[in-house]
């Protein structure tokens, strides 16, 4: 279990480490989270599971500087919604610059912790790609999430994790190049990806979980626990 004082500091940590990248994150994530790894098939991937129609609203969970805003204007159009929710400012100014460059009216950005972020009630789907489990509280993220949802909504989770059959040394050393920091070993012992599966599991109907790249990473997804549009 996560204290206080731990899912504080790690935000503090989270928040440090991402002003630094947000000025050249749209460059370096294409090397996320090893050079050659399949990011932007992933996320197209992701997003197939949406489900989305034109008009929806989509919740993009620690959006980052809005790497996902594009796919999902694709698929909702304008009268859709999008609300880009992110713990750091940084990230969050390179989101507005991209939305203020593509002319995009229908998007909110909105500077929140994923844990106390208050999602919009009846949204159609929410989003989050390489970023839940880095939230120590995700599996309340995912709760609040699932309540929000509207009847046949998705939430739909892209993440890394340790491969289930890997040799300790070789995890860390694989995985240390995508996290480099003191609290690996932390995110190793909690393994979030574990607790975003079984909330998935137990708060949304229809739910399906996928392992990908030998295990490095999943899909998890669900829809919403009422009748599907």
């Amino acid at each position: 279990m996560v204290t206080v004082n731990e899912a504080d500091h790690t935000r503090e940590r989270l928040m440090a480490i991402y002003r630094k990248k947000a000025r050249r994150y749209d460059i370096t994530s294409r090397l996320y989270p090893v050079p050659g790894y399949p990011q932007r098939s992933q996320r197209l991937r992701a997003l197939r599971e949406l489900g989305l129609r034109a008009g929806d609203t989509v919740v993009d969970i620690a959006c980052g500087t809005g790497l996902n805003f594009g796919l999902l204007e694709a698929a909702i159009g304008p009268r859709g919604h999008i609300v880009g929710v992110d713990l750091t400012d940084a990230m969050l100014a390179r989101a507005e610059d991209r939305v203020e460059a593509n002319g995009w009216s229908n998007v909110s950005l909105v500077q929140a912790d994923a844990a106390d972020f208050s999602f919009p009630a009846g949204v159609d789907a929410i989003l989050s790609t390489y970023a839940l489990t880095q939230v120590p509280e995700c599996g309340q993220v995912i709760a609040h999430g699932a309540a929000a949802l509207s009847g046949g909504g998705r939430w739909v989770v892209l993440d890394l994790k340790i491969p289930d059959i890997t040799p300790g040394w070789l995890s860390r050393l694989g995985i240390a190049t995508v996290r480099g920091s003191a609290s690996l070993d932390a995110w190793i012992m909690r393994r979030p990806w574990e607790t975003i599966r079984a909330e998935i599991q137990d708060r949304l109907v229809d739910p399906s979980w996928t392992a990908l790249c030998f295990g490095t990473a999943f899909l998890a997804a669900g829809s919403g626990p009422e009748t599907p549009r």
